[in-house]
């Protein structure tokens, strides 16, 4: 009889990390509302210290003790303990906010004179850091498109002064809001190719529209990923976090930043992540079949002219191939031009009864909104032409109601829309 199981995530998510005995056989983790832990010795206070400021590497077997809730805390350690095993990765860490795990990875993987190429289009909070904020600090940074391909990108880097230079590569896939799709391998083969003795190049993606779920980019050849945690990972639209999993030397770098940012998400955010995480599937499954039947309800209706979902990408193009590479699922993000322009998309969107005209996405409750006006607005207007984030789109998250419900109310909107 077999006494070892390898289980699934999905049932670790309720136990893994977590000895009941320690919180006084507490069937769940409390959350530990501390800011400073006891230390049983002064040498000990000096080891925990030495592992977490980076002064030196932890030896064989030894953990980092508890110390101070800025660097660590219980709730966060088993939170991240149970998001890497999502991504089969060797380390988490946790953030307040996904914009604060992505400029943190950003500051410290980047230096003045570095080059950051990146994807297209991007969430907007993302796009106005690196574009706004990156060259203050001496930072080059280069788009490029969707549709270019790897000999195009090589062409565009060999012709940027700055291309020797190259640091990151920075990809968000599925791109916010268009669902747009970049091939993860292709931009290993890149790394390779332009890194130098003295410089390497990471491969960093936001994974958030496809959650630990639908697609492992770790898996894919990205040196880092990257999540709001808001979204899918929480799930109720009541908690604001981020995730940045990794290899240890990754993380570690990662963390000791985060010690001196002072941006490590709180006990209650861990507690409540950890709570999320174990209705993860489920939802995301429910979600990701409700989709499947929205964006056949809009492709054809007479009053949308264009649905952007995975679900709907032909077989015969080449982003098929890459679809069947990277994702277990289409998802659940539903985007779709509505004919007309921002007052039909207005209507629409002001004549929802279900679901609710908001940002945000991956929680419980369907979510619509206007990306060119609203997440997207401070984008470059040529930059949003380009990338078909015109006033014509709508962004829809799907969540887990009956999807008869949601293609009723999407349906009865439209009627309200005159062209």
């Amino acid at each position: 009889m077999k006494t070892k199981h390898n289980f699934r995530p999905e049932s670790l998510m309720m136990s893994h990390g977590y000895k009941p005995e320690l919180s006084e056989g507490a069937v769940k983790c409390p959350i530990f509302q501390t800011s400073t832990f006891v230390f049983k010795t002064a040498e000990e206070g000096k080891a925990h210290f030495e592992v977490a400021y980076g002064i030196r590497d932890a030896k064989e077997g030894e953990e980092m003790g508890l110390i101070y809730s800025r660097l660590n805390n219980p709730d966060l350690e088993i939170l991240e303990d149970r998001l890497c095993l999502w991504d089969k990765a060797d380390d988490c860490a946790v953030f307040e906010s996904g914009m604060s795990a992505i400029t943190t990875v950003l500051l410290e993987f980047l230096k003045p004179g570095d080059l950051l190429l990146y994807s297209m289009p991007l969430y907007g909070g993302t796009d106005h850091f690196i574009n706004s904020f990156l060259p203050k600090i001496g930072v080059h940074v280069l788009g490029f498109k969707p549709d270019m391909k790897q000999n195009d990108i090589e062409n565009l880097i060999n012709s940027n002064e700055h291309g020797n230079k190259l640091a990151m590569i920075y990809v968000e896939t599925p791109a916010n809001p268009t669902n747009t799709i970049i091939d993860i391998g292709m931009c290993a083969q890149l790394a390779e190719k332009y890194a130098q003795e003295s410089q390497e190049v990471l491969v960093a993606v936001d994974n958030t529209y496809m959650g630990p779920l639908w697609q492992h980019p770790l898996q894919l050849g990205a040196d880092i990923v990257m999540y709001s945690a808001t979204k899918y990972i929480g799930g109720h639209s009541d908690v604001i976090a981020g995730a940045v999993l990794g290899s240890h030397d990754i993380i570690g770098r990662v963390k000791t930043l985060r010690t001196f940012l002072g941006n490590m998400a709180s006990p209650n955010t861990g507690w409540l992540l950890m709570r999320s995480l174990e209705t993860l599937k489920i939802r995301m499954e429910q979600q990701a079949f409700n989709a499947v039947k929205i964006a056949d309800f809009l492709k054809d209706h007479p009053k949308v002219e264009k649905v952007y979902y995975l679900g709907l990408i032909k077989e015969d193009s080449d982003n098929y191939a890459i679809y069947k590479k990277q994702y277990s699922s289409p998802g659940a993000m539903v985007s779709f031009d509505i004919k007309g322009g921002e007052s039909q998309a207005f209507a629409f969107l002001n004549h929802l009864k279900l679901i609710k005209l908001a940002v945000s996405l991956g929680s419980t409750e369907s979510l619509a909104e206007h990306p060119a006006t609203m997440t997207h607005a401070g984008v470059d207007p040529q930059d949003k032409a380009e990338m078909s984030i015109t006033d014509k789109l709508v962004r829809l998250s799907i969540g887990v109601e009956n999807y008869n419900d949601i293609i009723w109310d999407i349906n009865q909107a439209l009627e309200e829309v005159t062209l």
